[in-house]
């Protein structure tokens, strides 16, 4: 698909069900424990655990995240803390998706896939992307009437996507200019110094406008086949399994986002709000067991890096959780009565 030939492109969320993901906000985090502030400071008044911010699937609701919004602005030392979180952001914070993402044919192509699949800021802001003209330009609406919170929200989200693209690129970003719907602060020398281009603060919309030329940019890392099964896999074992619960969807998917480390089930139902005995008795209503979830997201994802990757034996053993390769090759013949080796050939 060519990029300049989409028009607009709004992100979709579940936000009609209150909650939404974590992602992201381990960003933040590593950023008030630098001056100081713990995640229970950070956390506090919304009910969430510590270890629960460690995971980019679990769930949060609206008021839990202006929440942590609030007391970052009442905790922080400095005035600028959205902008320095926003640039702590890497690419591996987004999961299988962020292999995708640097592997894109063109930045314009990431773009698009960063939009279809990444749910950075949650329903927080409605992000939206779009061409005019020979201008590409990256927009957040206020739904919620943040108040004194859109600033520091507002910094956050477009530093955020600034620290990825310049990943991506691996070089700067060509912005033009940035249009805020707020009152200039005393640090707006941050944000001229971190985009390099004018601010216009006051403005009636909130948008980051940039040269639409460098949608056509190669990517420096690009590969079409990791690109393509990274992006295409979520999809594919999906469909593969229609009368899925959401409990089991969002266990697959936290350990698609794991980024090799799948969680025993102590971990995973911290991460989901769940004691350990209700996730296993939800299990078991529905006829699952977690074990068996984990060895499926296991097999599927070795299965589809050995036959469609060049990733040695080796390096697919630490993608789905194994410390050592020949603990894989066992596990590996047990789910499916071959060595790797079988499904390579």
């Amino acid at each position: 698909m060519d990029p300049l030939g989409i028009l607009i492109t709004k992100e979709t969320d579940d936000a009609a069900g209150g909650t939404h993901n974590m992602l992201g906000l381990g960003a933040l985090v590593a950023e008030m424990a630098e001056q100081g502030i713990g995640a229970e400071a950070l956390l506090l008044g919304t009910g969430l655990l510590p270890q629960q911010l460690d995971d980019p699937q679990a769930r949060i609701t609206q008021q839990q995240k202006l929440t942590i919004f609030r007391n970052t602005k009442r905790l922080s030392a400095v005035p600028d803390v959205g902008l320095r979180a926003g640039a702590r952001q890497r690419l591996s914070d987004f999961g299988v998706y962020g292999y995708a993402v640097v592997s894109s044919r063109t930045f314009g192509d990431a773009v698009m896939l960063g939009i279809k699949h990444v749910r950075l800021a949650g329903p927080v802001l409605e992000k939206r992307f779009r061409l005019d003209g020979d201008t590409a330009v990256f927009e957040a609406h206020d739904r919620l009437d943040l108040g004194d919170v859109l600033p520091l929200a507002t910094e956050f989200w477009f530093a955020s996507i600034l620290k990825l693209a310049t990943c991506v690129l691996e070089a700067p970003m060509p912005s033009r200019r940035l249009l805020l719907p707020y009152a200039r602060p005393d640090h707006a020398a941050a944000y001229e110094r971190m985009f390099g281009c004018p601010v216009n603060f006051g403005a009636d919309v909130m948008e980051w406008h940039f040269d639409a030329d460098v949608l056509r940019v190669p990517c420096p890392n690009a590969n079409p086949i990791t690109a393509g099964i990274c992006a295409q896999f979520c999809e594919r074992m999906f469909d593969k399994l229609p009368d899925e619960t959401d409990l089991s969807r969002s266990i697959r998917t936290a350990c698609l986002n794991s980024r090799g480390e799948f969680p025993n089930a102590e971990a995973m139902a911290a991460r989901l709000g769940l004691s350990v005995r209700t996730l296993h008795r939800r299990l078991a209503d529905e006829g699952q067991h977690y074990q068996r979830i984990i060895d499926d997201v296991r097999r599927s994802l070795a299965i589809e890096f050995l036959e469609n990757t060049s990733l040695t034996v080796d390096e697919i053993a630490g993608r789905v959780g194994f410390s050592e390769a020949s603990n894989f090759r066992k596990a590996f013949r047990k789910w499916t009565g071959h060595a790797p080796a079988h499904f390579r050939a």
